[in-house]
């Protein structure tokens, strides 16, 4: 396998966001989501089902592409969770590893993420199975992994760790904060960064805001903001910007803005699973998803919702969703033609699914426009398919919608068609900016 992270990082102040300095439970071994929790724990929550974590033969620790078969293999000794337990330093032996449970010295990622040196130094974070009642802020440039102890590793559906939080913006109820204030995971350098704000270009960032993560990765791990079993309006699963982050086997749980990619962001997600009912891809920054399951919990708006930047630079900031499986959520939703494959946020926005099978959730049109009074859409616009299939492709209802969605040409989708065409470095806009993907994230031997 190839190795797991890359070093090519620089400094900047270790900034605790807001949300990290309360005091949250840390802990609930309570079951929230059926479908995830009952199904999939097969073992005891709490229970450690870590295999080795050292080379028996030369004692020496193992290099982080062999970490996640380590932890996910469950055969051998337990030197490395026998060497944490007994506080040994991890860091010191070039492991730079730290493990998370409810009977750990941590017990709480939060609290795990907040141990770590402001340095480049790359750390992973294991994670014992459980419900972990928490928001997860990560401001460090360091390259960091959090991995997820599963007996499944190349399974997202059967992940066993949850980590949850239960929040919601723009209802009377929850009142009319920032929607970066009810994520899960946040990943951003400054909590200002990390937000949403209003008007054609968002909330502003000051211009000496420096870039985030370098090299971001969770593998079998499910975030979920349940806050009310509906669209109540935004509660995010992940908030990401000025950051590259890739999510492998990883579930996205929400119903209103599960997902949102901002400013100078780049997420790739692989094999991944994304639930939710309105606008749940939206954002600035650019995001790949491919070889996921896109679900839908119901219509409401459009799965994308992007709002497109003017820069001095190209730029190919959207969201591409690519050789995925596009659905409801479970068979008993009947969502017949309702759904929309994406609204523009702006009349910048860029979006495009390609060779993605769609079922028949999916309107005859394809993409539709913000609102009836406010369509915002022009020759900027870009809401696009290439080579979509399935009962929910309908060329001819996408013809009579040929001013809202565009059936690209090969030629015309070229420029798009992989990551390292559209993945910028910060600030410069350079494209192929991709030395932070796991190519090959596959688990060996399972």
């Amino acid at each position: 396998m190839n190795e797991r992270l890359n070093l090519y990082l620089t400094t900047s102040p270790h900034e605790v966001l807001p949300s990290a300095k309360k005091n949250y439970p840390t802990y609930n071994a309570s079951p929230v989501e059926e479908s995830i929790v009952s199904d999939n724990a097969s073992t005891k929550s709490g229970a450690s089902l870590v295999g080795k974590g050292w080379r028996k033969s030369s004692r020496t620790p193992l290099h982080i592409s062999d970490k996640r078969h380590a932890f996910s293999s469950f055969t051998g000794l337990q030197v490395l969770v026998d060497a944490m337990r007994d506080d040994v330093s991890v860091a010191a032996s070039g492991l730079n590893t730290l493990l998370v449970g409810p009977t750990e010295k941590f017990t709480s990622v939060q609290q795990a993420v907040l141990s770590l040196p402001n340095n480049t130094a790359p750390y992973t974070i294991l994670i014992i199975p459980g419900n972990y009642t928490e928001q997860v802020n990560v401001t460090r440039q360091g390259p960091l992994t959090l991995l997820g102890q599963t007996l499944h590793p190349n399974d997202a559906t059967k992940n066993l760790v949850n980590i949850i939080w239960h929040n919601a913006t723009g209802t009377a109820t929850t009142g009319t904060y920032d929607n970066a204030y009810t994520s899960v995971l946040t990943i951003a350098p400054t909590f200002n960064a990390s937000t949403t704000g209003s008007g054609p270009t968002g909330n502003p960032v000051p211009a000496d805001t420096p870039f985030g993560n370098y090299n971001f990765r969770t593998y079998n791990l499910n975030f979920i903001n349940d806050y009310l079993p509906y669209a109540a309006g935004p509660s995010l699963a992940l908030s990401m910007s000025y950051s590259n982050a890739g999510f492998y086997y990883t579930q996205f749980l929400s119903y209103q803005d599960t997902v949102y990619i901002g400013k100078l962001a780049n997420a790739y997600m692989y094999r991944s699973i994304i639930r939710g009912q309105t606008d749940f891809f939206y954002g600035f920054g650019t995001l790949w998803v491919t070889q996921s399951d896109i679900q839908l919990r119901g219509c409401g708006g459009g799965i994308t919702a992007w709002k497109g930047t003017n820069t001095t630079f190209e730029n190919k900031y959207g969201v591409y969703i690519h050789d995925s499986h596009v659905a409801k959520a479970n068979s008993s939703l009947d969502l017949a033609g309702e759904c929309s494959l994406g609204r523009p946020w702006n009349a910048q926005h860029r979006s495009i699914f390609s060779f993605d099978y769609l079922d028949d959730s999916i309107r005859s049109s394809g993409y539709t426009e913000w609102s009836s009074t406010d369509p915002r859409v022009n020759f900027n616009t870009t809401m696009a398919e290439y080579r979509d299939y399935g009962p929910g492709f309908n060329l001819t209802g996408r013809l009579e919608a040929i001013n809202v969605t565009i059936e690209m040409t090969a030629e015309e989708y070229a420029p798009y068609s992989s990551p390292a065409k559209v993945f910028q470095y910060p600030f410069s806009g350079v494209f192929g900016n991709v030395g932070w993907i796991d190519w090959n994230p596959r688990a060996y031997g399972s």
